[in-house]
């Protein structure tokens, strides 16, 4: 069957809610009509639920090819789909090879074959040694390039310099792409000596990465954005003190775009207990009024967009035996529950599914540069939708986690909105705590 036809008394459309009938035919959005029809023949009518676009979540390391036991395009795309994301853009580090070159690139687009379950774009890599030469990388449909400016983890992912950026953004400003930077730079390695010394204790791992690191990148990024004009994303913003900054750069115009992460919102270090590794990642979450100021930053536009930062690892890797901060990969977990999660913390505050619509679809499809198909519920667009009831909870256990490992910080945490259905490309891919259909994800 090719076509499909759902209605809603809450659709989100040009940024209100209001009871409409969208009609799909192969994958696009066909008609809208206001009225509810008496003919319900074919009709999926889902009442008081919201039905609104896809998310996509712009910042998720699948790991496929090479670390497949970390994660894989199977069972990435499968817990997105639970969690109502209909695209994702994956990174180019932990996969093996690592996303760097032409020819890593077209293996990558190759691992995904029959396993897409949601659809996936794909940001490449800048190292020191391609640097000078993107050309043919820029060319390859790539949706933008991501660096870091500290040790990546994965050694073959080496951070890069001033003099690698500088020789870079020109190239990657002609295309109008966007540079996505991790921003840290390590300087202070007696806070490290610390942690080693005593590796269970989450604030030493906290204070082993301050926030001047972030500041102090952010800082000369801003600086290196000004001077080439490229388009420069801070993904994982995690220190408030930077916020200042980066008013002062949106109000010069500058082509700056930021994201944080939703682990930043929910969690605060204070209550982080030692040994409890699947809340480490890096930056690392931060203080209570530390992320009550970004959660502010978010409501005020200053900060753009969400994304999980899903970056997953076996438990072994995790250290979740030993509870060492110091050795366990810093990664969380949490793709399937990005919605909820932010839901729970900002609803808190007076945001709207008109926010969370901006923060995790909207304004990711434009920064992505795939607003003319995603992002809005519009005739001729792709038929990527999501269902969900904003006023129910649930809580997070072990068995409904849909990605490879069962280490997830949300386990036991109970939040609201819960996911109903996920339709990707006219297709229903989940429903009501079913698959139903796989593999309708495309690559982007």
């Amino acid at each position: 069957m090719n076509g499909l036809k759902i209605y809603s008394d809450k659709t989100l459309i040009d940024n209100k809610l209001v009871p409409a009938l969208l009609d799909i035919t192969n994958g696009k959005i066909e008609a809208i009509s206001y009225d509810k029809p008496n003919d319900a023949t074919n009709l999926i009518d889902v009442g008081n639920d919201i039905l609104m676009p896809g998310l996509i979540d712009p910042h998720v390391h699948i790991n496929e090819p090479g670390r497949t036991d970390w994660e894989g395009f199977e069972t990435a795309t499968k817990a997105a789909a639970a969690g109502g994301l209909t695209s994702l853009i994956d990174m180019p580090l932990n996969s093996s090879p690592v996303t760097t070159s032409v020819d890593a690139y077209k293996e990558k687009i190759n691992a995904t074959k029959g396993k897409l379950h949601v659809n996936c774009g794909f940001w490449a890599g800048l190292v020191p040694d391609n640097s000078e030469n993107l050309t043919d990388l820029l060319d390859t449909g790539v949706l933008g390039i991501k660096a870091f400016m500290t040790h990546s983890g994965i050694d073959e992912f080496p951070n890069v310099t001033r003099q690698n950026l500088e020789a870079a953004m020109p190239e990657i400003a002609k295309r109008n792409l966007p540079l996505l930077l991790h921003c840290e730079l390590d300087k202070d390695h007696e806070s490290i000596q610390h942690l080693l010394e005593n590796p269970t204790s989450y604030q030493k791992y906290l204070h082993s990465r301050p926030r001047s690191w972030e500041d102090n990148a952010i800082e000369m990024m801003i600086e290196l954005c000004e001077k080439y004009q490229c388009r420069t994303h801070i993904v994982h913003l995690s220190s408030s003190n930077s916020i200042e900054a980066i008013i002062k750069a949106k109000a010069k115009k500058l082509p700056l775009t930021v994201e944080t992460g939703q682990h930043y919102l929910y969690f605060n270090s204070e209550s982080i207990l030692d040994g409890r590794t699947e809340f480490k990642c890096a930056p690392p979450i931060r203080e209570e009024e530390n992320n009550k100021k970004l959660l502010k930053a978010l409501l005020d536009g200053i900060i753009d967009f969400v994304g999980t930062d899903h970056s997953p690892a076996p438990p072994d890797l995790k250290e979740i035996q030993s509870g060492n901060f110091a050795k366990a990969w810093g990664g969380i977990a949490g793709l399937q529950f990005a919605l909820p999660v932010l839901w729970t913390v900002a609803s808190k505050s007076g945001a709207s599914v008109l926010d969370i619509h901006k923060w995790m679809s909207a304004n990711v499809a434009k920064f992505a540069g795939l607003d003319n198909s995603k992002g809005k519920i519009k005739i001729g667009y792709d038929a990527d939708l999501l269902v969900w009831n904003p006023d129910e909870n649930f809580l997070v256990t072990a068995s409904q986690i849909q990605h490879r490992h069962k280490v997830c910080p949300y386990i036991g945490e109970n939040l609201k909105g819960v996911v109903k259905k996920t339709i990707v490309n006219g297709k229903i891919v989940f429903d009501e705590g079913r698959f139903v259909n796989l593999k309708e994800g495309t690559t982007l």
